[in-house]
């Protein structure tokens, strides 16, 4: 079963019928297709939870969105503007209004640089001056609530948790209207990632970003989504606000989803268990 997304009353964001594939290695090696005419839509000030496992596209659809994968097929509208094709001189314009935040705080930190020479690099490249960019940074370490000092230290002074926020602080430098959030919390223990989720809503309520959020755990994109859009095999199989997609899904796959997420009590173990037996012969047979 395939499914589309309903455009939202304000899109910030809007794909429509996106593939992407990727060329073959040889003259007669055939490319390999990841999305196959994916549609959504995504409204200013909201967080669309994209969840699925791994090879399921999911990530794909959020590097097509930032230019990082190759678009083949179909479009993506930011903010009124086509960009599935952005040139590169395109996508620094673009870096104002779209950021992301990578799975991994510590690779997608410079190790070499200290916290403040990583938050003063956007900044820098947009032209805004030294003076300036020092109070934005005192700011952005306010909001993610960051020590002052944080300026001088690197990296691998920082937990994991502490990590991401830097990342996080980065992204908000310049005041972006969208934030690709591509699995952001998964490398965290359960009560950082928690204290993470809570820190994007905070700012989301402050500042009326929105996020396209990518995740593997149906349980964490259910905290942080107002709508949920469920992927496998690289199209979009359910969608529709968080709570009807998690209270009551509709596709054996979501189930299945859901049905995966870690319990505690050995007897709701034990049911899960036989839930996601059911919900993977249901879907064969979809």
């Amino acid at each position: 079963m395939e499914t589309t997304l309903e455009p939202a009353a304000e899109s910030l964001l809007s794909v429509r019928d996106l593939t992407v594939t990727y060329p073959g290695r040889g003259f007669r090696s055939p490319g390999f297709t990841v999305l196959h005419g994916v549609d959504a839509e995504l409204g200013g000030g909201r967080t669309l939870g994209l969840v699925g496992e791994s090879g399921s596209g999911k990530s794909t659809l959020g590097r097509a969105i930032l230019g990082l994968a190759p678009v083949s097929g179909g479009t993506i509208t930011f903010d009124g503007r086509d960009i599935s094709h952005a040139t590169r001189a395109d996508r620094r314009r673009l870096s104002r209004d779209l950021q992301v935040v990578f799975q991994d705080p510590y690779s997608s930190l410079n190790p070499a640089l200290t916290v403040g020479d990583i938050l003063a690099e956007p900044l820098s490249v947009q032209g805004i001056g030294v003076r300036q960019a020092q109070g934005r940074i005192a700011e952005l370490l306010d909001h993610v609530g960051l020590p002052a000092d944080a300026v001088d230290r690197l990296p691998r002074e920082f937990s994991g948790g502490q990590r991401q926020r830097v990342a996080i602080a980065r992204a908000l430098a310049l005041r972006p209207k969208l934030i690709v959030c591509d699995e952001p919390v998964s490398a965290l223990d359960l009560s950082t990632q928690a204290r993470v989720l809570d820190l994007l809503l905070n700012i989301q309520q402050e500042t009326g970003v929105s996020y396209l959020f990518v995740s593997h755990d149906l349980d964490v994109v259910r905290h942080i989504s107002h709508d949920i859009a469920v992927m496998t095999g690289g199209r979009i199989v359910e969608h529709g606000p968080a709570r009807q997609v998690t209270g009551d899904p509709q596709h054996p796959y979501t189930r299945r989803l859901l049905m995966a997420s870690p319990v505690i009590d050995p007897d709701q173990q034990a049911a899960r268990r036989e839930e996601r037996r059911r919900a993977r012969d249901d879907e064969r047979a979809a």
